[in-house]
């Protein structure tokens, strides 16, 4: 017995006083004993590496490398994504790709290479293997990208799953960026970062790792090329990482550097070299296209854990309209539920809540409902009876149910890694569509069970089907949630065909951005909560999940009128626009914090409101490209270094430059501009990049410029669409693109393109098809004219 938990478990019941507390120090010593039982010590490891050479097999897209203790199976696809697998891994099955993998490329070719090595040539790419199992990624023109040192293994003994060791080499100047969402900042610095999903049990801040979605994905960015590099195991792991350093020492480079260890799992690597643009491209066409939100989620949202009741909805929802402040949607948390049971509603406090939806629908107001993952374990509960009924929760080892504890008490959790849970949990939201929802939240599913010490999750040794392959949660932890949002996805396109699927997730994993988006989770109340939620943001649309934001105003605390407004601001240029608090955080309602909030907060909604055909259009964008709607300054010059180390200011679409407020009592903030001409999009003055400007940034507004040439799809005064352009410099044209929505359902509207160019001493703008030219169908409104 360790005397640390023993003394926890005291001080747990002691400060709860409370059923609950004793069920949490029940769960940690119950968790414990099932994992000391069914996996035991690993014992004596003997370690292995490839060996040398012996031969090779060639074969599509490239072959099959034989060394003497290993093989390696290497694939260039027809998309110039490159696979490798070690001791016969191969791509599938994987949870992160979508549908079958890309054909491999005919024109790769496996040839002999130097000192007893191989390589496959292919057009995007070269993949040159040493004799002893090395692998560099080069560049058609023979620069070296990415340098993958020969693997090496642990394995036990007695047999079992062997851990395994990465280290690789980048460029001296490359930067790391991805593995999912972290709070530390956008570009990756020196350290170790976990690989297992965790709810931290508290609001976090940028020092806190890891969070509620880790990914084996990164994107390194150098001057000769960027790459994105995927590791398909869902084990846990970490990754260390050492930037490099040019002119180190005695005037050499050191190369940045890049260790990944994992507990298990197969030893399988994705490479895609190129630009930003195209290597976000080809993930998505590995791992899916984002799912397509309804056009009312682009708007405002408004959340809270303790509404309490219908009367309390429509007290808020009356505040917005009385003060004429725009609002799309109304979250409700886990107090509309029946003592916290999911897919259930308190009828007390809630005893119409059908009737709440379609009165709040009529004012082009949606309600959005969390569902937890987690079932309380009591016999004569609907949702349990039908669970239990199709075999649908966890088991140990010993095939008894694993029992956790939540907000409902003593509790069972699905197993998504099976076909037919996922059928059955995917139907339980017709009882969520029938209570009025339009959309639904997704919480505690990484997957959360409250503990008095330990982690705070399942045992490691539950068992889990994983498709039919059978494991334990060691493997299915950090795809748990990733499989509840397909449950939840491929049921709600049962239910409601006609519509798109509005679903976030709290947790997740690589290929989670075909079932929706996700949310910051519990940020931290306070300035550093309001940097981390940007970084959060940014770095996930580089893992290729373009759809999320965070809790306006940090779910805990009270923000000052000053930080609320800052988050605001920030918040109404990223895609999940929503303010959220804590049942015993202060209020986040705009009319809270003063008049002089209010009025800015008001510019700050009707602004969001104007953008959201822009919004739209990115969202269809990020569907069929893989692009995020938030960029890092650099994705369009990543050669550009000033820009590469910049994380305070974010391009929205190619149109747009945000750069929020991230500090106190700042009326003027410095800019990093990429290349060419930038309007300021109140004042309209402008400004030449690449440079560091100082632009105003008075508490009323964030700086935003725009594009010179931008042609941006806007909300008009009338409600109709509208052209705004920004006038290209003399000599130059611009351009933009436009996709018409009608709000929901499944067409595929056309992609409008839009050239604007000076004639004479006016700017026109036309419209480019396969026709020709012609004149906008829109109005259009030119700025930037001086």
């Amino acid at each position: 017995m360790d005397g640390r938990d023993l003394v926890r478990s005291v001080r747990v019941v002691g400060s709860a006083g409370a059923a609950q507390g004793l069920r949490t120090v029940r769960a940690a010593w119950r968790r414990r004993r099932t994992d000391a039982v069914a996996l035991p010590p690993r014992g004596a490891e003997r370690a292995r590496v490839p060996g040398p050479v012996r031969d090779v097999e060639p074969g599509p897209g490239g072959g099959l490398i034989r060394f003497s203790r290993s093989e390696l199976r290497i694939t260039v696809t027809v998309t110039g994504a490159v696979f490798w697998g070690w001791d016969g891994a191969g791509p599938e099955p994987s949870y992160a790709l979508a549908g079958r993998c890309p054909e491999p490329d005919p024109r790769a070719v496996l040839e002999p290479d130097k000192d007893g090595g191989w390589r496959v040539v292919a057009e995007r790419v070269t993949v040159v293997v040493s004799r002893h199992g090395a692998i560099e990624v080069c560049t058609p023109g023979g620069v070296t990208l990415r340098r993958d040192l020969p693997p090496r293994w642990w394995e036990p003994v007695g047999g079992g799953t062997a851990r395994w060791m990465q280290r690789s080499e980048v460029a001296a100047d490359a930067r790391f960026f991805g593995l999912g969402g972290r709070a530390s900042g956008l570009r990756l610095r020196d350290g170790a970062y976990r690989l297992w999903n965790t709810d931290p049990g508290r609001a976090f801040g940028p020092g806190d790792d890891p969070l509620y979605i880790t990914m084996p994905v990164q994107l390194v960015v150098a001057d000769a090329a960027a790459h994105l590099v995927f590791h398909d195991t869902s084990w846990d792991g970490t990754v260390t990482l050492r930037e490099g350093e040019e002119g180190a020492g005695s005037g050499h480079d050191r190369a940045g550097r890049c260790e990944l260890r994992m507990d298990g799992g197969p030893l399988r690597c994705w490479v895609v070299v190129g630009t930003p643009a195209r290597v976000l491209h080809a993930w998505a066409s590995l791992t899916g296209a984002p799912a397509l939100p309804p056009a009312w989620a682009l708007g405002h949202h408004h959340a809270r854990w303790g509404f309490g009741s219908e009367q309390e909805v429509r007290r808020i929802v009356a505040g917005y309209q009385e003060r004429g402040l725009p609002l799309d949607a109304v979250h409700l948390d886990i107090d509309h539920h029946d003592a916290h049971q999911v897919f259930t509603v308190d009828q007390e406090r809630f005893p119409k809540l059908p009737a709440l939806a379609e009165e709040l629908r009529r004012d082009g107001i949606r309600l959005v409902s969390i569902v937890d993952p987690a079932v309380k374990a009591d016999p004569g509960n609907d949702v349990y009876d039908s669970g239990a009924g199709v075999d649908a929760f966890v088991r140990d080892a010993t095939g008894r149910l694993v029992r956790g504890v939540v907000w409902a008490g003593e509790s069972v959790y699905p197993d998504f890694t099976h076909a037919r849970v996922r059928k059955w949990w995917g139907a339980l939201y017709e009882e969520r569509l029938m209570q009025g929802f339009a959309g639904f939240w997704h919480d505690m599913n990484e997957p959360t069970s409250f503990t008095a010490f330990g982690e705070s999750t399942l045992p490691r040794s539950a068992r889990h089907a994983l498709e039919g392959r059978g494991g334990d949660h060691r493997e299915a932890h950090n795809v748990y949630a990733l499989s509840m949002a397909r449950a939840a996805y491929e049921g709600l396109r049962e239910l409601a065909p006609g519509e798109r699927p509005f679903l976030f997730s709290r947790s997740g994993w690589a290929g989670m951005q075909r079932y929706g988006g996700t949310w910051s989770g519990d940020v931290a109340t306070g300035w550093p909560g309001l940097r981390a939620s940007l970084s959060l943001v940014m770095g996930l649309g580089l893992c290729g999940v373009p759809y999320s934001g965070p809790d306006v105003g940090g779910f805990d605390g009270s923000p000052s009128p000053e930080l609320y407004l800052r988050w605001f601001q920030l918040a109404a240029h990223l895609p999940l626009f929503r303010t959220h608090a804590s049942l015993r955080a202060g209020r986040r309602e705009p009319w809270e914090f003063g008049a002089e909030v209010l009025e800015h907060a008001r510019v700050a909604l009707v602004e969001r409101r104007r953008l959201q055909p822009y919004f739209m259009t990115l969202a269809h964008l990020a569907r069929r490209t893989g692009a995020p709607y938030v960029r890092p300054l650099w994705w369009g010059a990543p050669e550009d270094r000033a820009l590469r180390d910049c994380e305070d200011a974010f391009l929205l679409g190619d149109c747009l430059l945000v750069a929020p407020v991230l500090g106190p009592g700042a009326d003027r903030r410095a800019v990093q501009l990429p290349r060419g001409r930038w309007y300021d999009t109140v004042t309209e003055q402008a400004y030449e990049g690449p440079a560091q400007v100082l632009v105003d940034a008075p508490l009323s507004r964030i700086p935003v410029l725009a594009r010179a040439g931008s042609v941006l799809p806007v909300r008009g005064d009338g409600g109709g669409l509208e052209l705004e352009v920004w006038a290209p410099a003399r000599g130059r044209t611009g351009g933009g693109l436009v996709v018409p929505d009608a709000g929901d359902g499944w067409g595929e509207p056309e992609i409008e393109r839009y050239v604007a160019r000076w004639e004479g001493r006016r700017v026109v703008v036309r419209r480019e098809g396969e026709d020709g030219a012609s004149e906008p169908p829109y109005p259009v409104r030119v700025r930037g004219l001086g």
